[in-house]
């Protein structure tokens, strides 16, 4: 039988979400649904849908509810698959959450469920700025083969919730040759794919305690995307690791949707900051 949805339109830098509003955990979205939901030309569109469910609602928010994070970002890529965690996705959660009033984004900490733990986020000067936790930096040597790269790359591993593997590139010239119209190819393959990053140094590196670099990224179960959350963290991560000692703990990130903010905390923690926001809301009919 037909079922009718409402839905909120939403993005961070371009990576863009399908907002759907189901505090009981009531509604179940098949994978067909949601690439449909996802799809530019047949549904709404979107990188993937955001589910805004009660923690309690949820079987995966057992550990969220534990931690008195009230809310769950149930989030699933635009061919349907789940993903542990969007660093621009749970922005845009937020964001819906304190215009629906059921949240407030200020300064003191929102703290929302994810399948990566529970992320607390905090208004700042570039919009909303989420705390990814701890990172993990994995230097067992990965090659990265890519329509338009003359050779195979070496990339670095970079955990932030999600997997992700960063490749570095000499020159704009070449990262806008790279064509992500194809699936990037890892040797050895993850067990559970990865999002790949192709990233190039600004020259100099390093202004005013400042770093600097320019990204595409490839995310699974999507394609290139604009922009993608995590996918910056990892890459700022990843140069500066590359850059060794003395590297600043603070990034400025442009993406093909705009820019974002990175810094790395004294204890190890990694956070993202940038602009969220909501366009449209609508209803639209499953079959």
């Amino acid at each position: 039988m037909p079922q009718t949805i409402a839905f909120t339109k939403g993005h961070g830098t371009g990576n863009d979400f399908v907002i759907v509003s189901d505090p009981d955990g009531e509604l179940e979205l098949t994978d067909d649904q949601v690439a449909i939901l996802c799809d530019r030309r047949f549904g709404i569109g979107g990188d993937g849908i955001l589910r805004v469910v009660r923690s309690a609602a949820i079987a995966d928010g057992a550990d969220a509810v534990a931690e008195h994070a009230e809310w769950f970002m149930d989030y699933r890529n635009a061919d349907g698959s789940v993903a542990e965690m969007c660093g621009n996705g749970i922005r845009v959660f937020a964001r819906y959450l304190d215009q629906a009033g059921w949240a407030e984004v200020g300064d003191e900490p929102l703290r929302i469920g994810t399948r990566a733990g529970v992320k607390a986020l905090t208004r700042d000067e570039r919009g909303i700025e989420v705390d990814l936790g701890r990172f993990a930096i994995d230097d067992a040597d990965v090659l990265v083969r890519a329509r338009g790269l003359d050779v195979a790359r070496p990339g670095v591993g970079v955990d932030v919730g999600n997997p992700h593997v960063v490749v570095a590139l000499s020159s704009l010239d070449e990262l806008e040759g790279v064509d992500l119209g194809a699936i990037p190819i890892l040797e050895p393959a993850p067990a559970a794919g990865a999002n790949v990053e192709f990233v190039v140094p600004a020259d100099p590196l390093v202004h005013a305690g400042v770093g600097s670099i320019t990204m595409r990224v490839f995310e699974r179960g999507v394609g290139e995307t604009l922009s993608c959350g995590t996918g910056v963290a990892a890459a700022a991560l990843a140069v500066r690791h590359w850059a060794g000692a003395g590297a600043p703990d603070r990034w400025i990130v442009t993406v093909p949707g705009g820019e974002l903010g990175v810094r790395v905390t004294p204890d190890g923690h990694v956070l993202l900051s940038g602009p969220a926001a909501l366009v449209y809301t609508g209803e639209i009919t499953l079959a």
